[in-house]
């Protein structure tokens, strides 16, 4: 029901849910998972999370027993009934998310996967949006789905009978629909609503930080709200259940559902703004500056001679070349702290090597979200950076690019 653009926000051009920091770690996966694989509808993968089956069990027995109440002939065949409206209510969802999807895909963002867990679906669009207008039609399509899906199970709600198997469904899904629009439009981060604010403070101040910090705040709030007024509100009969026993076991489950959906709020606004603070830092993150000056050695060249010439050149890192002067490799730096002294004139730097390949040669003017793009794409623990000559710059440690992101992360929350 949000779309996740680190959203808390869920579209990322940093480090995204699921991928790895630039280190020596994994690389996001062309196949991103996240549970069981239902489709590729517009391309764009479809997973239903193993939270899901809790929650459709939740429904079945829920919905089953206020089939029992309303038609008692049916037996225990309400469950069936009640298990095939927890499976519509979650295709609903799809839709709501497939309308987001369709709408990144229109402004060429690039759309990870689409997924559907306990309190709905995710749409994690990997990519900012260039203008506030977009930003706002991107939040809004989904509960205006949502919408247009209560009014059509309205329709059809009139042409059977109310009291039927058929007129049961159709209400229940109007308004079930109607909640999610309604929940979604809620003007706080990471809800749908949330980032139309944004896209209106955005608007405002021309300033897209701006727009998350005021919507993020307004998510802390709203998940206050919930976890203090959802429980009220049951309580008191605000929502049809004035003679429900409020010591019983309806009261825990209620308090136990505003906590977790409360908790699902703050977190995701507190992402939002993480993620908008790193986004606003990714510029800094440059492979020139970040680059340690190299010296090339050959392969033959024994470890304390190679050492002795980067500490006369002032280099921190070393790279192999061939009789031409080609690069070959980069002599990776945990290798070389695993030499001992009394060993460095007996081992050659090719030894301590890493082979390149075309993924682990880096432009120097990369910065920000291309650079880490490119690492993602080759992970490797250092990359030797070449001008557009193809002459040798240096060597990036992704060491230094985390610490780099470390640095970003660590600077105060905007307020």
């Amino acid at each position: 029901m949000k779309e996740d653009d680190e959203s808390g926000e869920s579209r990322r051009p940093q480090p995204r849910k699921g991928d790895q920091a630039p280190g020596g770690k994994p690389a996001r996966p062309a196949d991103p998972g996240g549970g069981i694989l239902m489709g590729r509808p517009f391309g764009v993968p479809v997973y239903v999370a193993p939270s899901w089956f809790l929650v459709a069990a939740l429904i079945t027995w829920i919905f089953g027993g206020q089939l029992g109440r309303v038609l008692p002939e049916l037996g225990a065949v309400r469950y069936a009934i009640a298990l095939f409206f927890a499976v519509a209510f979650y295709g609903s969802v799809l839709v709501h998310e497939l309308a987001h999807t369709v709408a990144a895909l229109r402004f060429k963002l690039p759309v990870r996967r689409i997924q559907l867990q306990f309190f709905g679906g995710v749409s994690e669009i990997e990519k900012e949006s260039e203008t506030p207008g977009r930003e706002f039609v991107l939040a809004f399509v989904g509960p205006l789905l949502s919408l247009v899906l209560s009014g059509l199970f309205y329709l059809g709600l009139l042409a059977v009978d109310p009291g039927s198997v058929p007129g049961v469904l159709l209400a229940g899904l109007m308004i079930s629909n109607l909640i999610v629009a309604a929940f979604n439009l809620l003007p706080g981060l990471p809800l749908d609503g949330g980032r139309m604010l944004r896209a209106v403070v955005w608007k405002i101040t021309g300033k897209p930080m701006s727009g998350t910090v005021a919507a993020a705040w307004v998510g802390r709030a709203l998940a206050v709200a919930v976890l203090i007024g959802l429980p009220l509100l049951t309580q008191t009969g605000a929502l049809g259940n004035a003679n429900r026993d409020i010591g019983g076991f309806e009261t825990v489950t209620d308090a136990l559902l505003a906590a977790v959906l409360a908790a699902i709020i703050w977190t995701g606004a507190g992402n939002s703004l993480r993620m908008a603070r790193l986004r606003e830092h990714l510029p800094e993150l440059q492979a020139r500056v970040l680059t340690r000056r190299a010296v090339p050695v050959e392969a033959t060249t024994p470890l304390s001679e190679a050492l002795r010439r980067a500490n006369e050149a002032g280099a921190r890192a070393l790279v192999v070349v061939d009789g031409h002067g080609d690069p070959t490799g980069v002599v990776r730096e945990t290798a070389i702290v695993g030499v001992p002294q009394h060993r460095r004139p007996w081992v050659a730097v090719s030894g301590l090597a890493q082979d390149l390949n075309e993924g682990m040669k880096v432009p120097a003017d990369l910065a920000g979200e291309a650079l880490l793009d490119r690492l993602r794409a080759s992970p490797a623990t250092e990359y030797l950076v070449v001008e557009e000559t193809g002459e040798i710059y240096g060597v990036l440690s992704t060491a230094d690019v985390e610490r780099a992101f470390v640095a970003a992360m660590a600077r105060p929350e905007p307020h």
